[in-house]
């Protein structure tokens, strides 16, 4: 405080001080200032004096208003279905561990946590009229004779039935053409275009009419060149709403 004081008695003085002082003076006051700012520094804690400087620096600038982020709906969409309307989400699998998934009014239908998929073509059937699950059954295309079975079990789908499926590393090599030609009367455009390792992934019906704004078919064919995984291409997946009429 003593040096404080000296200070003002000098610098604040009336008498003007010769100009070989001024020097020295200055750098005395510089002293002086630095003293004085490192024992307010010690006296004030450092939370405060961080908090202090931050509310200095946000002083003038706009408040940021942000919107809170939209909530998930069923299956995972967006938004959510209109009423009287079933959502759908159909995921193919991807590479060897990234299993299919058939969601349907949020319920999954397939999944590797259900322990009801594997290799080939995944599918399940609901009834279009109550929305509930009449089955579920995976064919494995790549090992054993199962295209046979395949068509019989489409032959077996009730009407007004919705019929989905997925799938998962290979669901071409061992489908022939009557169980490709049974998927095609399900309303396929892309079966027949499918080859070894495709992604694929499909909303089909037996006696009922879709919208034609609904995503039904997805295909990704396997090409090293693009592929996301090694030897397989990147898993592909369609939603949307089906409605219903009560």
């Amino acid at each position: 405080m003593e040096i404080i004081s000296l200070w003002r008695s000098l610098v604040l003085s009336p008498v003007r001080a010769p100009d070989y002082m001024k020097g020295p003076l200055l750098l005395f006051a510089s002293i002086c200032a630095w003293y004085s700012g490192y024992l307010l520094a010690e006296f004030i804690p450092d939370e405060s004096l961080i908090n202090a400087i931050r509310t200095m620096q946000n002083i003038g600038k706009k408040p940021v208003i942000r919107a809170p982020l939209p909530k998930r709906q069923k299956c995972g969409h967006w938004t959510s279905c209109p009423p009287n309307s079933y959502a759908y989400q159909l995921l193919s699998g991807g590479g060897p561990n990234n299993y299919a998934k058939i969601c349907f009014e949020d319920e999954l239908l397939i999944s590797e946590e259900k322990g009801n998929v594997a290799r080939g073509i995944n599918i399940a059937i609901v009834n279009y009229k109550t929305g509930k699950l009449i089955d579920t059954k995976y064919f494995d295309m790549y090992g054993g004779d199962n295209s046979g079975p395949l068509t019989q079990f489409i032959k077996n789908v009730p009407q007004e039935s919705l019929v989905f499926m997925v799938t998962h590393d290979d669901g071409s090599s061992r489908l022939k053409n009557d169980a490709k030609n049974a998927i095609e009367g399900l309303g396929s455009k892309e079966i027949k275009n499918i080859k070894f390792r495709s992604s694929w992934v499909f909303l089909g019906g037996k006696g009922v009419d879709f919208p034609e704004n609904i995503q039904r078919e997805k295909i990704n064919h396997s090409d090293n060149t693009k592929n996301r995984y090694p030897g397989w291409p990147a898993e592909i997946q369609i939603e949307g709403c089906i409605p219903y009429v009560m």
